[in-house]
C-alpha cells in the first residue's frame, strides 16, 4: 500500500532542495517530536547511500536508516529505496508562492496506516518550518 502526504515550503527551490539534502540541514530538521537525527551522511546520486542514525529524544532507543537512490532530477525528484525494500518518492513542485513537496512511500506491514501517515508528515512540516526559518521568497 503506498501512502500520500505533502507539505508547502515558501521557500526557493534551490534553497528547498540544499536544505532537504544537505547532511548539516538533516540533523535540524529530520525526525518527529520524540526522536531526532544525531548523525546523516548523504550521497545524493542513483545508487548513493542516505545514512540516518535516528535515537529517541529521552536517550532510549536509537536505529540506523539507510536508503539507496533510484531516481534523482535535480530541483525535482528524489526516489530511494530502503534496507527494507520500501520506496520513497518525492516531487518537488515549485510554483510563484514557493514549494509544494509531495511524498508517497510503501507502507510498512507492523503499523497502522494512520500512525505512519502522522509520523511522516510530521517530519515533512518540521522540515518546511526549517527551511522558512532560514530563507523567504519575497
Amino acid at each position: 500500500m503506498k501512502i500520500n502526504i505533502e507539505t508547502s515550503v515558501a521557500a526557493p527551490i534551490a534553497d528547498t532542495w540544499q536544505a532537504f539534502n544537505n547532511p548539516e540541514d538533516i540533523v535540524q530538521w529530520d525526525a518527529s517530536d520524540d526522536w531526532h537525527t544525531t548523525r546523516a551522511s548523504n550521497d545524493l546520486k542513483v545508487g548513493g547511500k542516505l545514512l540516518l542514525r535516528i535515537e529517541a529524544n529521552d536517550g532510549g532507543l536509537g536505529f540506523d536508516f539507510a536508503a539507496t537512490y533510484t531516481h534523482i532530477e535535480l530541483n525535482r525528484l528524489i526516489e530511494f529505496r530502503d534496507n527494507d525494500g520500501r520506496v520513497v518518492r518525492l516531487d518537488f513542485v515549485e510554483s510563484d508562492k514557493g514549494v509544494t513537496i509531495r511524498q508517497t512511500f510503501d507502507a510498512e506491514s507492523t503499523q497502522p496506516e494512520d500512525q505512519q501517515r502522522e509520523e511522516w508528515q510530521i517530519v515533512l512540516n518540521r522540515f518546511a518550518r526549517y527551511v522558512e526559518r532560514q530563507f523567504t521568497t519575497e
